[in-house]
């Protein structure tokens, strides 16, 4: 099993180019499962292992991934899909798997897929997915951990979210593209890359507006014609590069990007004491700041602060000049990043869903290991600030989930860092009574 170690203390320098969206990516790849007469195209797709895994799923469905001269590009064709069942064994590993329900059924009538359970940072039921699909005519079964689901006809209704949800929103908007009649979305997310699968959906044929910020209105359409698209840059591995260079106190320029959807990380970033500089819609500079300030976070959906920036935002207040509030409103369990951190001497307590972070003077490396995918990228950011000692971060197939060639991307920078195999991992010599430390080959 692979392993990041780091040698701390070192500041960032230089331009990063940020990829694109894992979040938008997802469901716009599952969408073409409704363009069945041409080739689907979709340009600057990351490569991650939730990639990898969506692939999987739309083979297994009968679809076929062609070859790309392009590394970013995926090239489907789903005229032969011949098989309507999303398996637990794929749909446990990721759970954005849930997204071929809308346009399996809005297609081919019928879905079987695999209850994706909870998970990590918290319980994630679909009960808003299955009574949405119900709304709009579908006969819902759940039985056996799965959940069956057919329809004669799909008819436009009116739904209205308890609470907004993205997958959820994303599942709707693709059944009741091929509905009957028009489908209005209350309450629905209005996360970017909602709006990008909508965009992506559209010009291949689609009626969907954005009426308000929370409502959605789909107007139903018999068939599409083909899908082609980009998709729009990551907000959350810009936001963590942006942070890496407040922690490092760094000088990052990041290519690639929309600022317009990092307003409220660039706000909290200023607010701690980094320097951002916008250069152009696509292009911003952070220089982080020899005093980080010590800033209340909270958590909310979009456009508020993003509950994946959360850990990373944590990270960069272990650091900071005084106390302040980290408070988690989203997922219920997403602070097991918070015992990793204090192995690395944050000084941090949790109290129900928020945790009070008193800064310290500095970070010291140890061996800790990931629980989730933002989890890692916060002790990355930690191990990439600790002025003394190697950390060492084990279990990285999270971040390989959400981040793509994060350690040549920071090693670009100036980080020391590099990917292992357990067996080749530095041994680093306990403390001497001194507090200094050695390290020496294993």
């Amino acid at each position: 099993m692979d392993k990041m170690v780091i040698e701390g203390g070192f500041p960032l320098v230089g331009e990063v180019s940020i990829g694109g969206s894992k979040n938008a990516s997802l469901p716009i790849i599952v969408s073409s499962i409704m363009f069945d007469e041409f080739d689907s195209e979709i340009d600057n797709v990351p490569g991650l292992e939730d990639i990898k895994t969506i692939k999987k799923l739309l083979t297994s469905l009968g679809a076929e991934i062609k070859e790309s001269d392009e590394p970013d590009k995926l090239v489907i064709n789903t005229s032969g899909i011949n098989n309507y069942d999303a398996p637990y064994d794929l749909v446990k590993t990721m759970r954005a798997s849930v997204l071929v329900l809308g346009p399996l059924v809005a297609k081919y009538k019928k879905a079987r897929v695999s209850l994706p359970g909870g998970c990590a940072i918290g319980a994630r039921p679909i009960d808003f997915h299955l009574n949405a699909l119900r709304s709009l005519g579908a006969v819902v079964e759940v039985d056996h951990g799965y959940v069956e689901v057919h329809a004669d006809k799909l008819k436009g209704a009116v739904i209205n979210f308890p609470i907004p949800t993205v997958t959820g929103t994303e599942n709707i908007i693709m059944a009741a593209t091929l509905a009957e009649g028009t489908t209005i979305i209350k309450n629905a997310a209005m996360e970017p890359e909602v709006d990008d699968m909508i965009f992506a959906l559209n010009n291949g044929g689609a009626d969907i507006k954005r009426v308000e910020q929370s409502i959605i209105v789909v107007n139903g359409v018999k068939k599409l014609r083909r899908l082609c698209h980009r998709v729009l840059p990551d907000r959350i591995e810009a936001g963590t590069f942006m942070t890496a260079s407040a922690i490092t106190k760094g000088d990052i320029v990041l290519k690639n990007i929309n600022v317009q959807h990092l307003k409220a990380i660039i706000d909290k970033l200023s607010e701690a004491g980094a320097k951002i500089i916008i250069n152009s819609s696509s292009q911003l500079r952070v220089k982080g700041s020899k005093a980080i300030k010590s800033v209340d976070i909270s958590t909310a959906p979009y456009p508020n602060f993003p509950t994946d920036m959360q850990a990373q935002m944590m990270a960069l207040m272990t650091l900071s000049g005084g106390l302040c509030v980290v408070t988690e409103n989203v997922f219920e369990n997403r602070f097991m990043h918070v015992a990793e951190l204090i192995r690395l001497g944050a000084n941090i307590k949790v109290r129900n869903n928020f945790a009070i972070v008193k800064g310290v003077q500095k970070l010291s490396g140890a061996e800790v290991m990931a629980t989730d995918l933002r989890a890692s990228a916060s002790l990355i950011l930690a191990g990439l600030a600790s002025s003394d000692g190697l950390t060492t971060v084990s279990r990285i197939y999270h971040l390989d989930r959400g981040y793509e060639k994060m350690e040549e991307k920071l090693s670009n920078l100036g980080a020391i860092i590099s990917r292992v195999k357990e067996n080749d991992i530095p041994v680093v010599d306990e403390p001497d009574f001194n507090g200094s430390a050695c390290s020496k080959s294993a």
